[in-house]
């Protein structure tokens, strides 16, 4: 009996540590910005994402809101029409939230990193790297 309550233990502690981080980028599921290509964003600030069900992605660019139509095939993502709301901030801020609009603009493809930060690829130069936000 023993070795029946040890084994079932083991299986379910076994169980609980090896749940493996989804490997599929998921509608519903939100992101924050944490580097735009080869910047780091400016202290403080939020850039976020969020893949909506009916293919509208929308977030907060820094200062303003955000959003777009979305087609995800595969490893491949597309934003178009992105739109924005127009309130004016800080210059510097101002300056990051059009270079993180710009780099999503000309994204191609995702990827999940080895410690599953999400990765989103332009057509040209470093990714966009976000990390999941914890939904309550």
């Amino acid at each position: 009996m023993k070795k029946l309550v040890f084994i079932g233990s083991a299986i379910a502690i076994l169980t609980a540590c090896s749940s493996v981080p989804s490997t599929q980028l998921q509608p519903l599921e939100s992101y924050q910005v944490e580097w735009i290509g080869e910047r780091p964003l400016i202290d403080r600030s939020m850039l976020t994402l969020t893949l909506g069900d009916n293919n509208q992605a929308s977030g907060l660019a820094g200062c303003n809101n955000w959003m777009a139509k979305y087609q995800l095939s595969g490893n491949g993502l597309r934003l178009d029409n992105i739109a924005t709301t127009r309130k004016l901030c800080a210059p510097a801020l101002m300056e990051q939230e059009q270079r993180f609009l710009a780099a999503l603009a000309t994204v191609q493809r995702w990827e999940f990193a080895e410690h599953q930060q999400l990765l989103l690829w332009p057509e040209q130069g470093a990714a966009i790297k976000l990390w999941s936000i914890e939904q309550p």
